[in-house]
């Protein structure tokens, strides 16, 4: 069986003590590989269908830069043409250029507060490029 890995962008859970209850909270936002089975569908190999509710087309101009938050939805973001930098908290980034993709799906529980000095992520534009990318809402998730 052959894979494909996808980073992902995501939001785990961690668990708090406080007055002898246990609660779980959003931690740090962190980057993961998934990887993806794929099929010889007669020469193609392709994976099982993944569910999206919409998709958008996005264009940002040099300089761009959004300060920390979270993605909320999960979102498959492909990079067109710039390059991308997202940021996490503890000084880790990545950079997505054209032909890349990602999933951004770091969010917040129900009823949960966005603290400025935990949770999220920074999204910059590097380079004299714009930047052009298709956002693709997923139905659900990634694991």
């Amino acid at each position: 069986m052959k894979t494909i890995s996808l980073p992902v962008l995501n939001s785990p859970l961690v668990e708090k003590q406080k007055d002898n209850k246990t609660t779980k909270i959003t931690g740090y936002s962190v980057f993961n590989d998934i990887e993806y089975s794929i099929e010889d569908y007669n020469g193609l190999f392709i994976t099982n269908r993944i569910e999206a509710q919409n998709f958008r087309h996005r264009m940002s101009e040099p300089g761009y830069f959004s300060t920390w938050h979270v993605a909320g939805d999960a979102t498959l973001i492909i990079v067109r043409s710039g390059t991308l930098r997202m940021t996490l908290r503890n000084g880790d980034y990545r950079d997505f250029s054209a032909g890349d993709m990602f999933v951004a799906q770091d969010y917040l529980q129900d009823n949960e507060t966005f603290n400025n000095e935990v949770h999220g992520h920074t999204a910059e534009l590097i380079g004299d490029e714009p930047l052009f990318a298709v956002h693709i809402k997923l139905a659900t998730r990634v694991v």
